[in-house]
């Protein structure tokens, strides 16, 4: 019995040896990969025609993917900061696009590596969390002096490795994102677990494509049926699909990374869009387009392969799931909830009733077009969702599309009267409605605002209310879209 029990010892020692990231108490690593602006489906396995992912699919085959996983913002930095810290833009102080995440809000890997001796670290595309970024320009250079004169600049201290990179694109061979991370996973001192966010560029614009081997048809893609059927449309589509296809090869050299350091099976991955596409009705938006992101998770002998999950999720949870899967609490002023639960399986999980996100400042321009600055907040129930345009006389401009070929043949298209009507509003300089209301059950497109109507009027009221409390809970500025009085 000495000798089998000595023999056992030394095959653990062994194993220890072999792969030095194995965890004394289990601790699993955590791997966190955002993709830059693409919205829920556009991932093959979501059952996208026109998305080419053959990796991303694989993935989802071995994990569970996500059809309802929101995030709290249609733009990078409120989103980000939301993941990071499990609560909402508005409570962080992040509802700015130039905004430094202030010193005194912990982050998640904060907390894993100060209760449980993780390794931490972010690489890639900018995440964010440090400020102004952009081009360099005046205004741009004293919004950087004004951060460094009162020293809110301090994200990369907080992190064991913080590499910023100019993109993912390029080279697929020379990636410098997938470079960082094999150096990060070379740092990761013997014995401890890690946490690592790898932030890709793709699929952001501009969309160019570079070098993939098969490039998007545009003849061929499948529009949805309230896009504009132009050329321009067309060809603009077909790029973004293309940096789509460049995101999944890229997305499967990390997980190259994983599988020749033997690191898969002690790995959970979650995979995330950090808001929507920047199409039209997408990105700087609150509807589907612009919120409603692919979220898959894998985590091998946990998480049953191939499963699917219905229920809301938000970007407040990816912090509060992280924690729980390493045996942490969720602190307790933070509202994002763990979906640990969903993930393995458990019978009668805890689940949201409803998720929320906001819209504020996007960039550092004064708010003359809703591009630049608009204030929305919206509630997603499991049927119904609700839109509050505090700005609503601000007409609806998209997010980095302004000035090019699709953006104006779909306005040509609507002045010709060749969309149907209900998106007049959205492709012409009109304003909105204060509040929209829609059935995404029966009209999953966002184009019937049954808002006012009486058959509808109990669940407006409901969620008008339940809007209401979240925005009085989270203190935020803008007045309450508390309904009128049934008198």
């Amino acid at each position: 019995m000495r000798r089998i029990s000595f023999l056992f010892s030394l095959f653990v020692l062994s194993l220890s040896c072999v792969c030095p990231f194995a965890m004394a108490e289990g601790l699993p690593n955590i791997l966190v990969i955002l993709s830059d602006d693409q919205s829920y489906p556009h991932v093959g396995c979501y059952g996208d025609p026109n998305a080419k992912t053959p990796n991303l699919d694989k993935f989802a085959s071995e994990g569970m993917k996500f059809t309802r996983a929101y995030v709290t913002s249609p733009h990078c930095v409120p989103s980000r900061a939301s993941i990071f810290t499990g609560r909402s833009p508005i409570r962080t102080n992040m509802t700015r696009f130039t905004m430094a995440l202030p010193i005194d809000v912990i982050t998640f890997p904060e907390y894993l590596r100060d209760e449980k001796g993780y390794y931490i670290g972010v690489t890639g595309r900018t995440h964010h969390m440090n400020g102004p970024g952009g081009p360099e320009n005046d205004l741009a250079r004293e919004i950087r002096a004004i951060h460094d004169k009162h020293k809110l600049i301090n994200f990369d201290s907080r992190m064991d490795y913080a590499r910023g990179t100019g993109g993912t694109r390029g080279n697929p061979f020379n990636n410098s994102c997938i470079r960082n991370f094999a150096e990060f996973l070379d740092r990761v001192p013997k014995g401890k677990p890690f946490y690592m966010q790898l932030c890709f560029t793709e699929p952001h614009r501009p969309f160019d494509g570079l070098d993939i081997p098969d490039p998007s048809d545009p003849a061929k893609l499948v529009l949805p049926s309230w896009m504009p059927d132009t050329p321009e449309v067309r060809e603009d589509l077909a790029g973004y699909y293309d940096l789509i296809s460049r995101l999944d090869h890229v997305f499967g050299r990390a997980m190259d990374e994983l599988d020749k350091r033997s690191l898969k099976e002690n790995t959970i991955v979650m995979f995330m869009g950090d808001n929507g596409a920047a199409l039209l009705r997408g990105k700087g938006t609150l509807y589907e387009l612009a919120i409603n992101v692919p979220l898959i998770v894998r985590w091998p002998g946990k998480i049953a392969p191939g499963s699917q999950s219905d229920e809301l999720i938000s970007g407040e949870d990816i912090g509060p799931t992280s924690l729980a899967a390493a045996g942490i609490a969720t602190p307790s002023d933070w509202t994002g909830k763990s979906f640990l639960p969903i993930l393995l399986g458990e019978e009668n999980p805890p689940v949201r009733q409803y998720i929320f996100a906001q819209r504020g400042a996007h960039g550092a321009s004064l708010p003359g077009l809703s591009t630049s600055f608009d204030l929305s907040r919206a509630i997603v129930g499991k049927r119904h969702k609700l839109i509050f345009n505090a700005t609503f006389s601000l007409p609806y401009k998209p997010i980095d599309i302004l000035g090019l070929p699709a953006w104006k043949s779909t306005q040509e298209e609507a002045r010709a009267g060749r969309v149907p009507p209900s998106l007049v509003p959205l492709y012409t300089d009109q304003p909105r409605q204060i509040i929209e209301l829609y059935d995404l059950q029966e009209d999953p497109d966002e184009l019937r605002n049954l808002a006012g109507r009486p058959q509808v009027a109990d669940i407006e009221r409901e969620l008008r209310v339940a809007i209401s409390e979240w925005m009085t809970f989270e203190r935020d500025f803008l007045p309450l879209p508390v309904p009128q009085s049934r008198r």
